[in-house]
């Protein structure tokens, strides 16, 4: 080849490469020196720079607080360093904004309130570093309870390397290079990134210090990470994206018609009390007793093991229920026999207050086992969404026979098919009649009718 040639080939590969590396740089957040660029917002915790580290400082007394960027940020690859000097709480906010007037919820405030995508950053022993927090709006998102083996990345005494990739709707995380959470949402597009202090109940706690650096941010030509193939919590309604369909999961129901769902013990969709409009499945208000204004409705389909995933939305005095294993082999009248992961009002309806030990509660395997967060004892119950918002369930049966119920990101029941302690809960229960009750090995889904208003969505499975 001409020399030339070469020569003029070898400088327009520079010159492409230069280009790719510009459009690729990364940006730092902080100039190591000082503050310029950030603002403080809700909390008055202490933030201050040394050497090329900003250094937050937890004081007694005050609310969360944030180091808020000027500048909002939507799509953007964002990677930095962070040590802890004691055992405390923190986060990375993202996507977030602020309030003066009332928080997300509704909720009236005084001041600032900062709410908005977190990653978490938790020293305990729940261990849920990595996983991403809705602050003060709709709670956890992704608890590391999603993906068990990520609990061991975070260094609570080291330097820890924190990476956030978002992406359109696609939001995940890394801590030390262990994918943590993969989340995909819609409910804030840009918002600004902040360092969070969280606020402390006891005087003793005052004084223990948060090191962050090596801020580093990438705004254009993101190229998303190859696939981790961890759990993903979709909130997009009615919506099946590409990695879950790689994993396996499958619409359950299509959001607009009622394919593949009839009435219970049915040829028929009973369309009179049950409605689709607007990306929803709703069974309407009736006389409040089970089954009784036009009856369950379950799917074609039969599932042996299965990871099934549904939103559902209560109205006030909410009683329902999603039922499985279901073979309408019983011929009983009234709602179709199976077991059954329990939704309910339980600060109205009285049948909260009825079974034994609150298994009749939101969530729990209805009459038999209740919902217990107990499973992790540091999780307290705030499980639960007000009325009237959407609450994300899921049940999982294992080919083993084992089964868990979870709610909005905590595992509420586990427990197992056919064992000596199982038989003798239904033996004790109102399902005692029913010989072999719960243990066929295959059973379609069944969504209650039991006179109030129940709404569902985004319903997937997966097979085992």
């Amino acid at each position: 080849m001409n020399k030339s040639i070469v020569l003029i080939f070898s400088i327009v590969i520079a010159i492409g490469a230069n280009a790719q590396q510009k459009n690729n740089e990364w940006h730092s957040l902080f100039n190591g020196k000082d503050l310029t660029g950030f603002k403080q917002l809700e909390g008055n915790a202490k933030y201050q720079v040394k050497g090329e580290e900003i250094i937050g400082t937890t004081v007694f007394g005050e609310k969360n607080s944030f180091l808020a960027t000027d500048n909002p940020y939507g799509d953007f690859i964002l990677e930095l360093d962070l040590k802890l000097s004691g055992n405390m709480n923190s986060g990375i906010q993202f996507r977030s904004e602020v309030t003066h007037e009332t928080n997300i919820l509704g909720n009236p405030t005084e001041g600032e309130v900062v709410y908005g995508y977190q990653m978490e950053i938790d020293p305990s022993a729940r261990a849920w570093s990595g996983g991403i927090y809705d602050e003060s709006r709709r709670g956890w998102l992704y608890s590391l309870e999603y993906n068990t083996a990520a609990k061991k990345a975070f260094k609570p005494t080291d330097w820890n390397h924190y990476r956030i990739e978002c992406i359109g709707n696609t939001m995940r995380t890394w801590v030390n290079g262990i994918p943590c959470a993969y989340l995909i949402d819609d409910k804030t597009a840009s918002g600004f990134i902040a360092l969070q202090v969280h606020s402390i109940e006891k005087k003793e706690d005052a004084g223990k210090e948060i090191h962050w650096k090596n801020i580093r941010i990438q705004t254009k030509n993101l190229k998303a990470s190859p696939s981790d193939k961890i759990f993903v919590v979709n909130l997009l309604n009615n919506n099946l994206s590409e990695e879950e369909n790689s994993q396996g999961y499958k619409l359950l129901w299509d959001g607009k018609t009622s394919t593949g769902w009839r009435g219970a013990h049915k040829n028929y969709f009973p369309d009179k009390i049950w409605t689709i409009a607007y990306g929803e499945l709703t069974v309407g208000k009736g006389s409040g007793a089970e089954s009784s204004n036009g009856g369950d409705i379950v799917t074609q389909e039969e599932f042996a093991a299965f990871d099934l995933q549904f939103e559902f939305k209560m109205s006030d005095t909410a009683n329902s229920g999603v039922k499985y294993y279901v073979t309408e082999n019983e011929k009983n009248s009234g709602s179709a026999i199976g077991l059954e992961y329990q939704i309910l009002d339980d600060d109205k309806h009285p049948d909260a207050k009825e079974g034994s030990v609150g298994n009749r509660t939101l969530s729990s395997l209805y009459d038999l086992i209740p919902a217990a967060p107990g499973l992790n004892p540091l999780a307290p119950r705030r499980d639960k969404l007000p009325i009237g918002q959407w609450n994300r369930g899921r049940i999982v049966a294992y080919p083993d026979g084992k089964v868990e119920h979870w709610l909005n990101g905590w595992k509420m029941v586990e427990y197992q098919r056919g064992t000596p302690i199982y038989n003798a809960l239904v033996a004790r229960s109102k399902y005692k009649q029913w010989e072999n009750f719960g243990m066929a090995s295959k059973g379609r889904i069944l969504l209650q009718e039991h006179g109030t208003k129940v709404s569902f969505r985004s319903i997937k499975i997966k097979e085992l």
